[in-house]
């Protein structure tokens, strides 16, 4: 055989092998792609506000409490009357998906003469949604000695996130 065919068929082999070699490396393969789409999440007061009744106050500092039940528990040297109630909200989000709930610490309530502060409370922190969704909020108001008269109101926020 010539060398120039020698050669040739050198170079045919190598050119296969490599070639070869390039086809049996080579591999394939594949996966899903997926969503899973929810509504968006909303929260709503359901129109019952937190209530702390009416209060006489005393000589002493103390304090009224709502739990979130909406059962009241009136301090020493206070007298409470009228109808305490924790404030209510609605949840509405795709049925099945949990939630976190947060709701501010405290809330200030501005009076004609001061402020009082009281310490919230919610009924839950996470709920998982089944279409009747509700918690409620309850706190501690802290009622100074003397506390001066009138009306006090004050404004605290809530939202729910899903987790």
């Amino acid at each position: 055989m010539s060398k120039f065919m020698k050669a040739a068929l050198a170079s045919s082999v190598l050119v296969a092998s490599v070639v070869g070699a390039n086809a049996a490396e080579a591999a394939t393969a594949s996966a899903d792609a997926r969503a899973n789409i929810l509504k968006q999440v909303s929260v709503d007061s359901n129109d019952v506000d937190l209530n702390f009744g009416t209060i006489i106050t005393g000589a002493t500092a103390s304090t009224v409490a709502i739990t979130p039940a909406g059962s009241a528990t009136c301090g020493t040297g206070l007298v409470c009357s009228g109808t305490p109630t924790a404030a209510g909200f609605t949840i509405n989000g795709t049925s099945g998906a949990s939630v976190d709930i947060s709701v501010d610490s405290s809330v200030t309530l501005t009076g004609p003469s001061g402020t009082m502060t009281a310490a919230l409370t919610s009924s839950a922190s996470t709920l998982l949604l089944d279409g009747t969704d509700t918690f409620a909020v309850g706190g501690t108001l802290n009622v100074a000695a003397n506390q001066a008269d009138g009306a006090y109101a004050g404004t605290f926020s809530v939202s729910v996130d899903y987790q």
